[in-house]
């Protein structure tokens, strides 16, 4: 009964091992920093996230050489865990992908799966930098957000209207705001637009920008 006692405390692996299973995770961990890193297209881009990655693919292998086959330390390791709160919302779900994408690969360094480790962190690596790379998923037909800012004397927007129809398939006024001061006025149209052509975005801010009452183009899309 003692010795099984003592058991739950005794690591049954050996110093090698510990480097090597740390190794495979440190290496596979830093490729999946290294595509993260690569592969984001967002606007926030978190370096302390890319380096937690790596750093989380070697903690997870600690921990599965640490539980082993032993059922106790198990549940040890989990009620240890449990006091842990995290407050950091993740908005993005790739973002949540890769968390479990270094998860799992330190898993499988830390029952010494080098193989599945290895090739597991190359396959699926690549196969994501192609689909990011062909931009898998987005629509065809993108929604842009324009916005003119113009002297107040073209009420209607029909000269800014007249420009976007050349470029665009289809588009619709949603907004419109006035600003500036009195003797001064300026009128902000807000237009959600689909261009004819992926490629037309910069020439029509050009054309925009070339009417004398046209003070300010903006032309946003979203890169996600």
């Amino acid at each position: 009964m003692a010795s099984d006692f003592a058991d739950i405390f005794t690591l049954s692996i050996s110093l090698r091992d510990v480097v090597f299973n740390l190794l495979v995770a440190l290496f596979c961990g830093i490729i999946i920093s290294t595509l993260y890193r690569y592969t984001y297209k967002g606007l926030n881009y978190s370096a302390s996230f890319a380096i937690s990655m790596i750093m989380l693919t070697m903690i997870t292998s600690i921990v599965i050489m640490v539980i082993g086959n032993n059922l106790a330390r198990a549940f040890g390791m989990v009620g240890a865990m449990s006091i842990i709160r995290f407050r950091t919302a993740v908005k993005d779900a790739t973002d949540i992908m890769f968390i479990f994408f270094s998860l799992t690969i330190g898993l499988a360094a830390g029952v010494k799966m080098y193989a599945v480790a290895i090739f597991g962190t190359i396959f699926i690596s690549l196969i994501f930098l192609i689909i990011s790379q062909l931009n898998f998923g987005l629509s065809k037909k993108r929604e842009y957000l324009l916005q003119v800012i113009m002297d107040a004397d073209d009420v209607s927007g029909d000269e800014a209207s007249g420009v976007i129809r050349n470029f665009t398939r289809k588009y619709k006024l949603v907004n419109v705001k006035a600003l500036g001061e009195e003797g001064h006025e300026l009128m902000e149209y807000s237009f959600h637009i689909f261009l004819k052509n992926e490629d037309l975005g910069n020439q029509l801010v050009v054309n925009m920008k070339k009417h004398p009452s046209v003070k300010t183009v903006n032309l946003f899309f979203d890169e996600n």
